[in-house]
């Protein structure tokens, strides 16, 4: 009878302590970055992301200056995420256009799961595959916003492409950035002009 009592104490016990136990943690590493063509630079003001019922918090971003394609891009500044957000805000501002932009990215309800399919990536010895666990949103003049997902670079795909509006803020709050700013990429403007399309 005592050991019949113990047995039920233990499983008792157990599914107690079962229930109780957070959930695992997420088994990909899932991050997201923030890009911008090189030569427009930005610096990101505000970045805020939300999973609906489960968390809501900032990511500090600050200047960005790269990288939109080539052998460096898409990527950028940014970090790992956790849990992966419904909703992303961002409020940015251009140096080159001297303009404030905003935009509430809604991510797609299925988009962590495409990023689940596995997908190639070279090693140094071998090609393997996983998930696509980085999102890089990319911030180009005319507030072009373009989104891509990949786990490295050379596989992405683009996801979204958006326009942000204007947003506030007063460029006078930068212009001891955009002096340096100037230095570093007038020429180039002044050669190459503002796209504001074909991003």
């Amino acid at each position: 009878m005592i050991k019949k009592v113990l047995v039920i104490g233990m499983i008792f016990v157990a599914a107690l302590a079962s229930g109780c136990a957070s959930s695992p943690k997420e088994d990909v590493p899932w991050s997201i970055r923030i890009a911008a063509p090189k030569h427009y630079e930005v610096w990101v003001e505000e970045m805020f992301l939300e999973k609906t019922g489960e968390r809501s918090w900032r990511q500090p971003i600050g200047s960005v200056g790269c990288c939109w394609r080539g052998e460096r891009g898409p990527s950028g500044k940014g970090a790992g995420v956790e849990p992966f957000p419904e909703l992303i805000f961002l409020h940015w501002f251009s140096f080159a256009e001297q303009e404030y932009y905003t935009k509430l990215i809604e991510v797609p309800p299925d988009l962590q799961e495409r990023m689940r399919a596995p997908a190639p990536y070279k090693t140094q010895v071998d090609v393997r595959s996983g998930p696509r666990h980085s999102m890089v949103i990319g911030l180009a003049p005319g507030g072009t916003v373009v989104v891509w997902i990949m786990n490295q670079i050379g596989n992405e795909i683009e996801v979204m492409r958006m326009q942000a509006s204007e947003g506030p803020g007063d460029p006078s709050d930068f212009t001891e950035r955009t002096k340096e700013y100037l230095k570093r990429h007038g020429d180039y403007l002044k050669e190459h002009g503002i796209p504001t399309d074909g991003w």
